[in-house]
């Protein structure tokens, strides 16, 4: 039985007899703890498409496809994620405090339309818990060879103007142990947060971590929300191209709910098959209009999108709820057409 059956008729219809959340802890403490075990390690490895080598902003990663920020928040289980045969794995959201994010229940699935809607407000252990871990498995010796990315955001309880403060607090803690970091601007579930995807916010802040990466000279990328006008995007090119910013991902989950049936709706961002279109748009708005490479994320369940979002110009892309529907059998079934 190959990856996509084992998955299909096995390990699904178990995780989704669960609860989300309950399936997403479930699954995340089994990788937690294959990730210490070798021997384990090596039983995921058959998982593992072809190697594609690509280079981007001078980090090579062994094929484009990579784990999106949010499934692993605290980073417990990269050594997992690296024997599936991601070519990178973004941890986080971190921010500097720790959290615990809003009231449950606050993931949802819609299998109709292979999509979630997740309200959870970036529940992490903090930047300070999350140094330790990395620097105790860069220290074991179990570090894997692939990029990884730590994605940072700004602390519920912290004012937003404070938030500058706060993002550097995680960037200076964080950065040594990442290959790039990612400033998340664009959550729909912190409250204020996507204001800083207003110019002279985000220029404030672009300019402070520009200042602060002089010591460690990290990839510094911007995830942006699919929900900006035109204007706005363009403003926020300018400022990345005119801060040092590494790159683009396009694009975190969406507010716009339209294909959700009105009685089933929950507040919080739409992620899945429905926000294919809508990213794919921003991959080729962004690289019809500047240099920076940009990571895809949004709708891509099966190699025909993840072809679009490569054929739009995104030099990698980043895959969560289309691995959700669809299980590690994803990445080998991408990876022929990337």
């Amino acid at each position: 039985m190959n990856a996509n059956a084992i998955y299909q008729r096995l390990v699904r219809p178990i995780l989704f007899s669960l609860s989300p959340e309950t399936a997403h802890h479930l699954a995340i403490g089994h990788l937690r703890f294959a990730s210490s075990r070798p021997a384990i390690l090596r039983q995921l490895e058959r998982f593992q498409p072809p190697p594609k080598p690509k280079t981007v902003f001078g980090l090579t990663f062994p094929n484009p496809v990579g784990l999106a920020a949010g499934f692993d928040k605290n980073g417990v289980a990269i050594p997992a994620w690296a024997a599936l045969g991601f070519g990178f794995v973004e941890i986080g959201t971190v921010t500097a405090k720790a959290q615990p994010g809003n009231a449950k229940p606050r993931i949802f699935r819609y299998p109709e339309q292979q999509a979630l809607i997740n309200r959870l407000g970036f529940n992490n252990d903090g930047a300070d818990a999350v140094a330790a871990r990395l620097q105790r498995l860069r220290e074991s010796g179990a570090w894997p060879t692939i990029p990884i990315g730590i994605n940072i955001g700004k602390s519920k309880i912290t004012p937003i103007e404070q938030g500058v403060d706060d993002y550097l607090y995680s960037f200076r803690l964080l950065a040594p142990h990442a290959d790039y970091v990612v400033l998340n601007v664009s959550s729909p579930n912190t409250p204020g947060l996507r204001s800083l995807q207003e110019h002279d916010a985000l220029e404030q802040l672009l300019r402070a971590v520009r200042t602060e990466n002089e010591n460690t000279r990290k990839p510094v990328l911007l995830k942006i929300a699919p929900d900006l006008s035109l204007s706005e995007l363009e403003q926020i090119i300018t400022a990345c191209e005119q801060n040092g910013i590494a790159g683009i991902i396009a694009t975190n989950t969406t507010l716009d709910h339209s294909v959700i049936p009105a009685a089933r709706d929950q507040t919080g961002g739409l992620s899945g098959r429905p926000l294919r279109e809508k990213s794919t748009e921003f991959v080729r708005a962004i690289t019809s209009r500047s240099s920076l490479p940009v990571i895809a994320s949004g709708g891509i369940s099966d190699a025909a999108r993840a072809r679009e979002k490569f054929e739009a110009g995104a030099q990698l892309i980043q895959v969560y709820t289309g691995y959700v529907y669809r299980g590690p059998g994803l990445l080998r079934e991408i990876a022929d057409v990337a």
